[in-house]
């Protein structure tokens, strides 16, 4: 049976005009034999926690690709994880291939709004499955995050797993986020539940399963190139790492989260991240002071931090692996690496964090907290960090994680390929969307997606490829760019950028008051220009319902009061 989108057209004509651009960046930078592929996806690591973007975080494995690559700094996401990993694969657009939010949230809503929602229609090809046919061996490892609810039981349908899905192999996780000491863990089609180390660490095991899928593939004498999506759980909470990699941390962190946002600032400024004319956004009336906490509370926070960053350079460390067993197999020249966060940083746990238990207000003062302080990060904890520690992940952005400013949507994105990018170590400022990532990897294979397979038409590719960014400085980036979440909604056109948020208790989106900003002269989205530009302003709205009539799954619905104000943080 062929499933189709619930959009109200397929277009093929789209399809080849979308597909025909990116053959001709192929054309003009391809290689004389295809690449091995690998796309590293990290989880709510904010715009700036890694240390070539500025962070105080060590992540020297992630800074080496950027130094033998490129890093973009104005590459968007979907501002949440499922939706982004969707549409990265498939190179289209979330609401089109049914994933515009996270699969988790059907049993929050009606069913009628839930109805052929989180299945991503077989009439959208992924990388996997364009580059499998095309003669590459493909592994998933890792977090997947897009199988609905009904096929997640031991015994139930499997027909949205990775196997089902284009990868020859799979090991990893299947929902959003797990235990790292002691995850769910699958492979292929079953559960397994082998008996761990006691040094087990997840990040850890999948960096042996990539050097194992490498090192036999390379044993056997294959000459066939393959394709790795390798999606740490790092850095979702449960933030979870041995002491070891936190306790340099502490002194770091006692400072607090203000005077971090402004250290990175000043840092990102000096290397050239992010234009010299950048504004640190003032923090959210919401947010809390760092000054105004308690010494209990600065003691606890600081820890939390803490121990993030050390879930960050764990995870770095692996990767490291990684990277040097491909140049000791002779491998690293003929790879090409992309790797980005799937958001921004984690907002869901307000003001005091959590500690016992994700997505709860945490229950346990924050005295015993301090008492059981060494708890964080071990398996004794389901720990995440306050809310206001994204707001520094995001640095100098607006918001975080779920949210429509840049703080949500905008994520580090590092591409090496050796032999492929004309100044090694420089920055891209185009706009790119995850949405290209798709067309780019396909392009550099010399593959492409088919308008049409076995007489069934494919859904249009809405992404395009970079490709000839890598050799060219100066060469055009995307334009337009809608964006959608839980009624949230924001539109990109060029240098400008509208963003709205939506009133939790209105189910009409009349209302909603729109903001405006200049991302040539403000890139952070510092100043709302919409009182002096309102003509400019009614027509980027006009601009968005375009969109939205284009890739949207139908009429835009308001989300249930309770998902939309867990997303602002306000009480439920």
């Amino acid at each position: 049976m062929i499933e189709i989108t619930r959009r109200k057209f397929v277009g093929t004509l789209m399809a080849a005009t979308a597909l025909s651009s990116a053959g001709k960046a192929f054309a003009a930078t391809g290689p004389r034999k295809r690449p091995n592929v690998i796309t590293v996806v990290l989880d709510d690591v904010g715009y700036s926690d890694i240390g070539c973007y500025g962070s105080e975080i060590r992540t020297p494995n992630m800074d080496r690709l950027a130094e033998g690559g490129l890093r973009f700094v104005h590459f968007d996401t979907k501002a949440v994880c499922a939706s982004t990993r969707a549409a990265f694969l498939t190179g289209r657009n979330s609401h089109t291939i049914n994933m515009p939010d996270v699969p988790d949230i059907a049993a929050a809503l009606p069913p009628a709004q839930t109805k052929g929602l989180f299945s991503i229609p077989r009439n959208a090809r992924n990388i996997a499955e364009v580059l499998g046919a095309d003669g590459y061996e493909t592994w998933a490892l890792g977090k997947w995050h897009l199988i609905p609810n009904a096929e997640l039981d031991e015994h139930g349908g499997r027909s949205n797993w990775p196997l089902q899905r284009g990868f020859k192999y799979f090991y990893g996780f299947p929902r959003g986020w797990t235990d790292q000491y002691n995850p769910t863990l699958v492979e292929g089609n079953d559960y397994i539940h082998p008996e761990l180390p006691e040094d087990y660490h997840l990040s850890a095991d999948l960096a042996d399963k990539a050097i194992g899928l490498i090192g036999k593939h390379r044993e056997s004498g294959s000459s066939a190139p393959f394709y790795l999506n390798l999606a740490f759980g790092a850095a979702h909470a449960p933030i979870q790492v041995p002491r070891e990699y936190s306790k340099p941390y502490d002194e770091v962190y006692a400072k607090g989260w203000d005077a971090i946002r402004e250290q990175r600032h000043k840092r990102m400024l000096a290397m050239g991240v992010i234009p010299e004319d950048t504004k640190l956004t003032p923090r959210s009336d919401e947010d809390r002071a760092w000054a105004d906490l308690s010494d209990a509370e600065k003691t606890v926070f600081a820890r939390y931090m803490a121990v993030y960053a050390g879930f960050l350079e764990h995870c770095d460390q692996q990767l490291g692996r990684v990277l040097d067993f491909l140049e000791a197999q002779g491998l690293a020249e003929d790879t090409l690496i992309v790797l980005f966060s799937d958001n921004g940083a984690a907002s869901e746990a307000g003001q005091t964090g959590n500690f016992d238990q994700l997505y709860r207000p945490s229950a346990i003062p924050v005295e015993e907290q301090l008492r059981r302080i060494d708890d964080i990060g071990t398996p004794r904890t389901q720990a995440e960090y306050p809310r206001p520690w994204a707001l520094a992940g995001d640095t100098p952005l607006r918001r975080y994680k779920l949210w429509p400013y840049s703080g949500g949507t905008r994520t580090p994105m590092i591409v090496r390929w050796p032999g492929h990018v004309d100044n090694p170590g420089g920055v891209r400022r185009q706009y790119v969307d995850c949405i290209d990532i798709a067309p780019t990897v396909i392009a550099a294979a010399g593959a492409r997606f088919e308008p049409v397979i076995d007489g069934v038409a494919q859904i249009p590719v809405a992404g395009r490829s970079f490709l000839p960014m890598l050799t060219d400085a100066s060469a055009e980036g995307r334009k337009v760019q809608y964006f959608e979440l839980r009624g949230n909604r924001a539109i990109t056109d060029g240098r400008w950028r509208a963003v709205t948020t939506h009133d939790c208790d209105q189910p009409s989106f009349a209302n909603d008051e729109w903001q405006l900003f200049d991302l040539d002269t403000d890139f952070s989205e510092a100043a709302n220009l919409a009182a002096k530009e309102p003509k400019r302003l009614k027509a980027m709205q006009a601009l968005w319902q375009s969109e939205w009539d284009k890739y949207g799954n139908g009429p835009l619905t308001a989300p249930g009061s309770m998902l939309c104000k867990f997303t602002r943080g306000l009480p439920i």
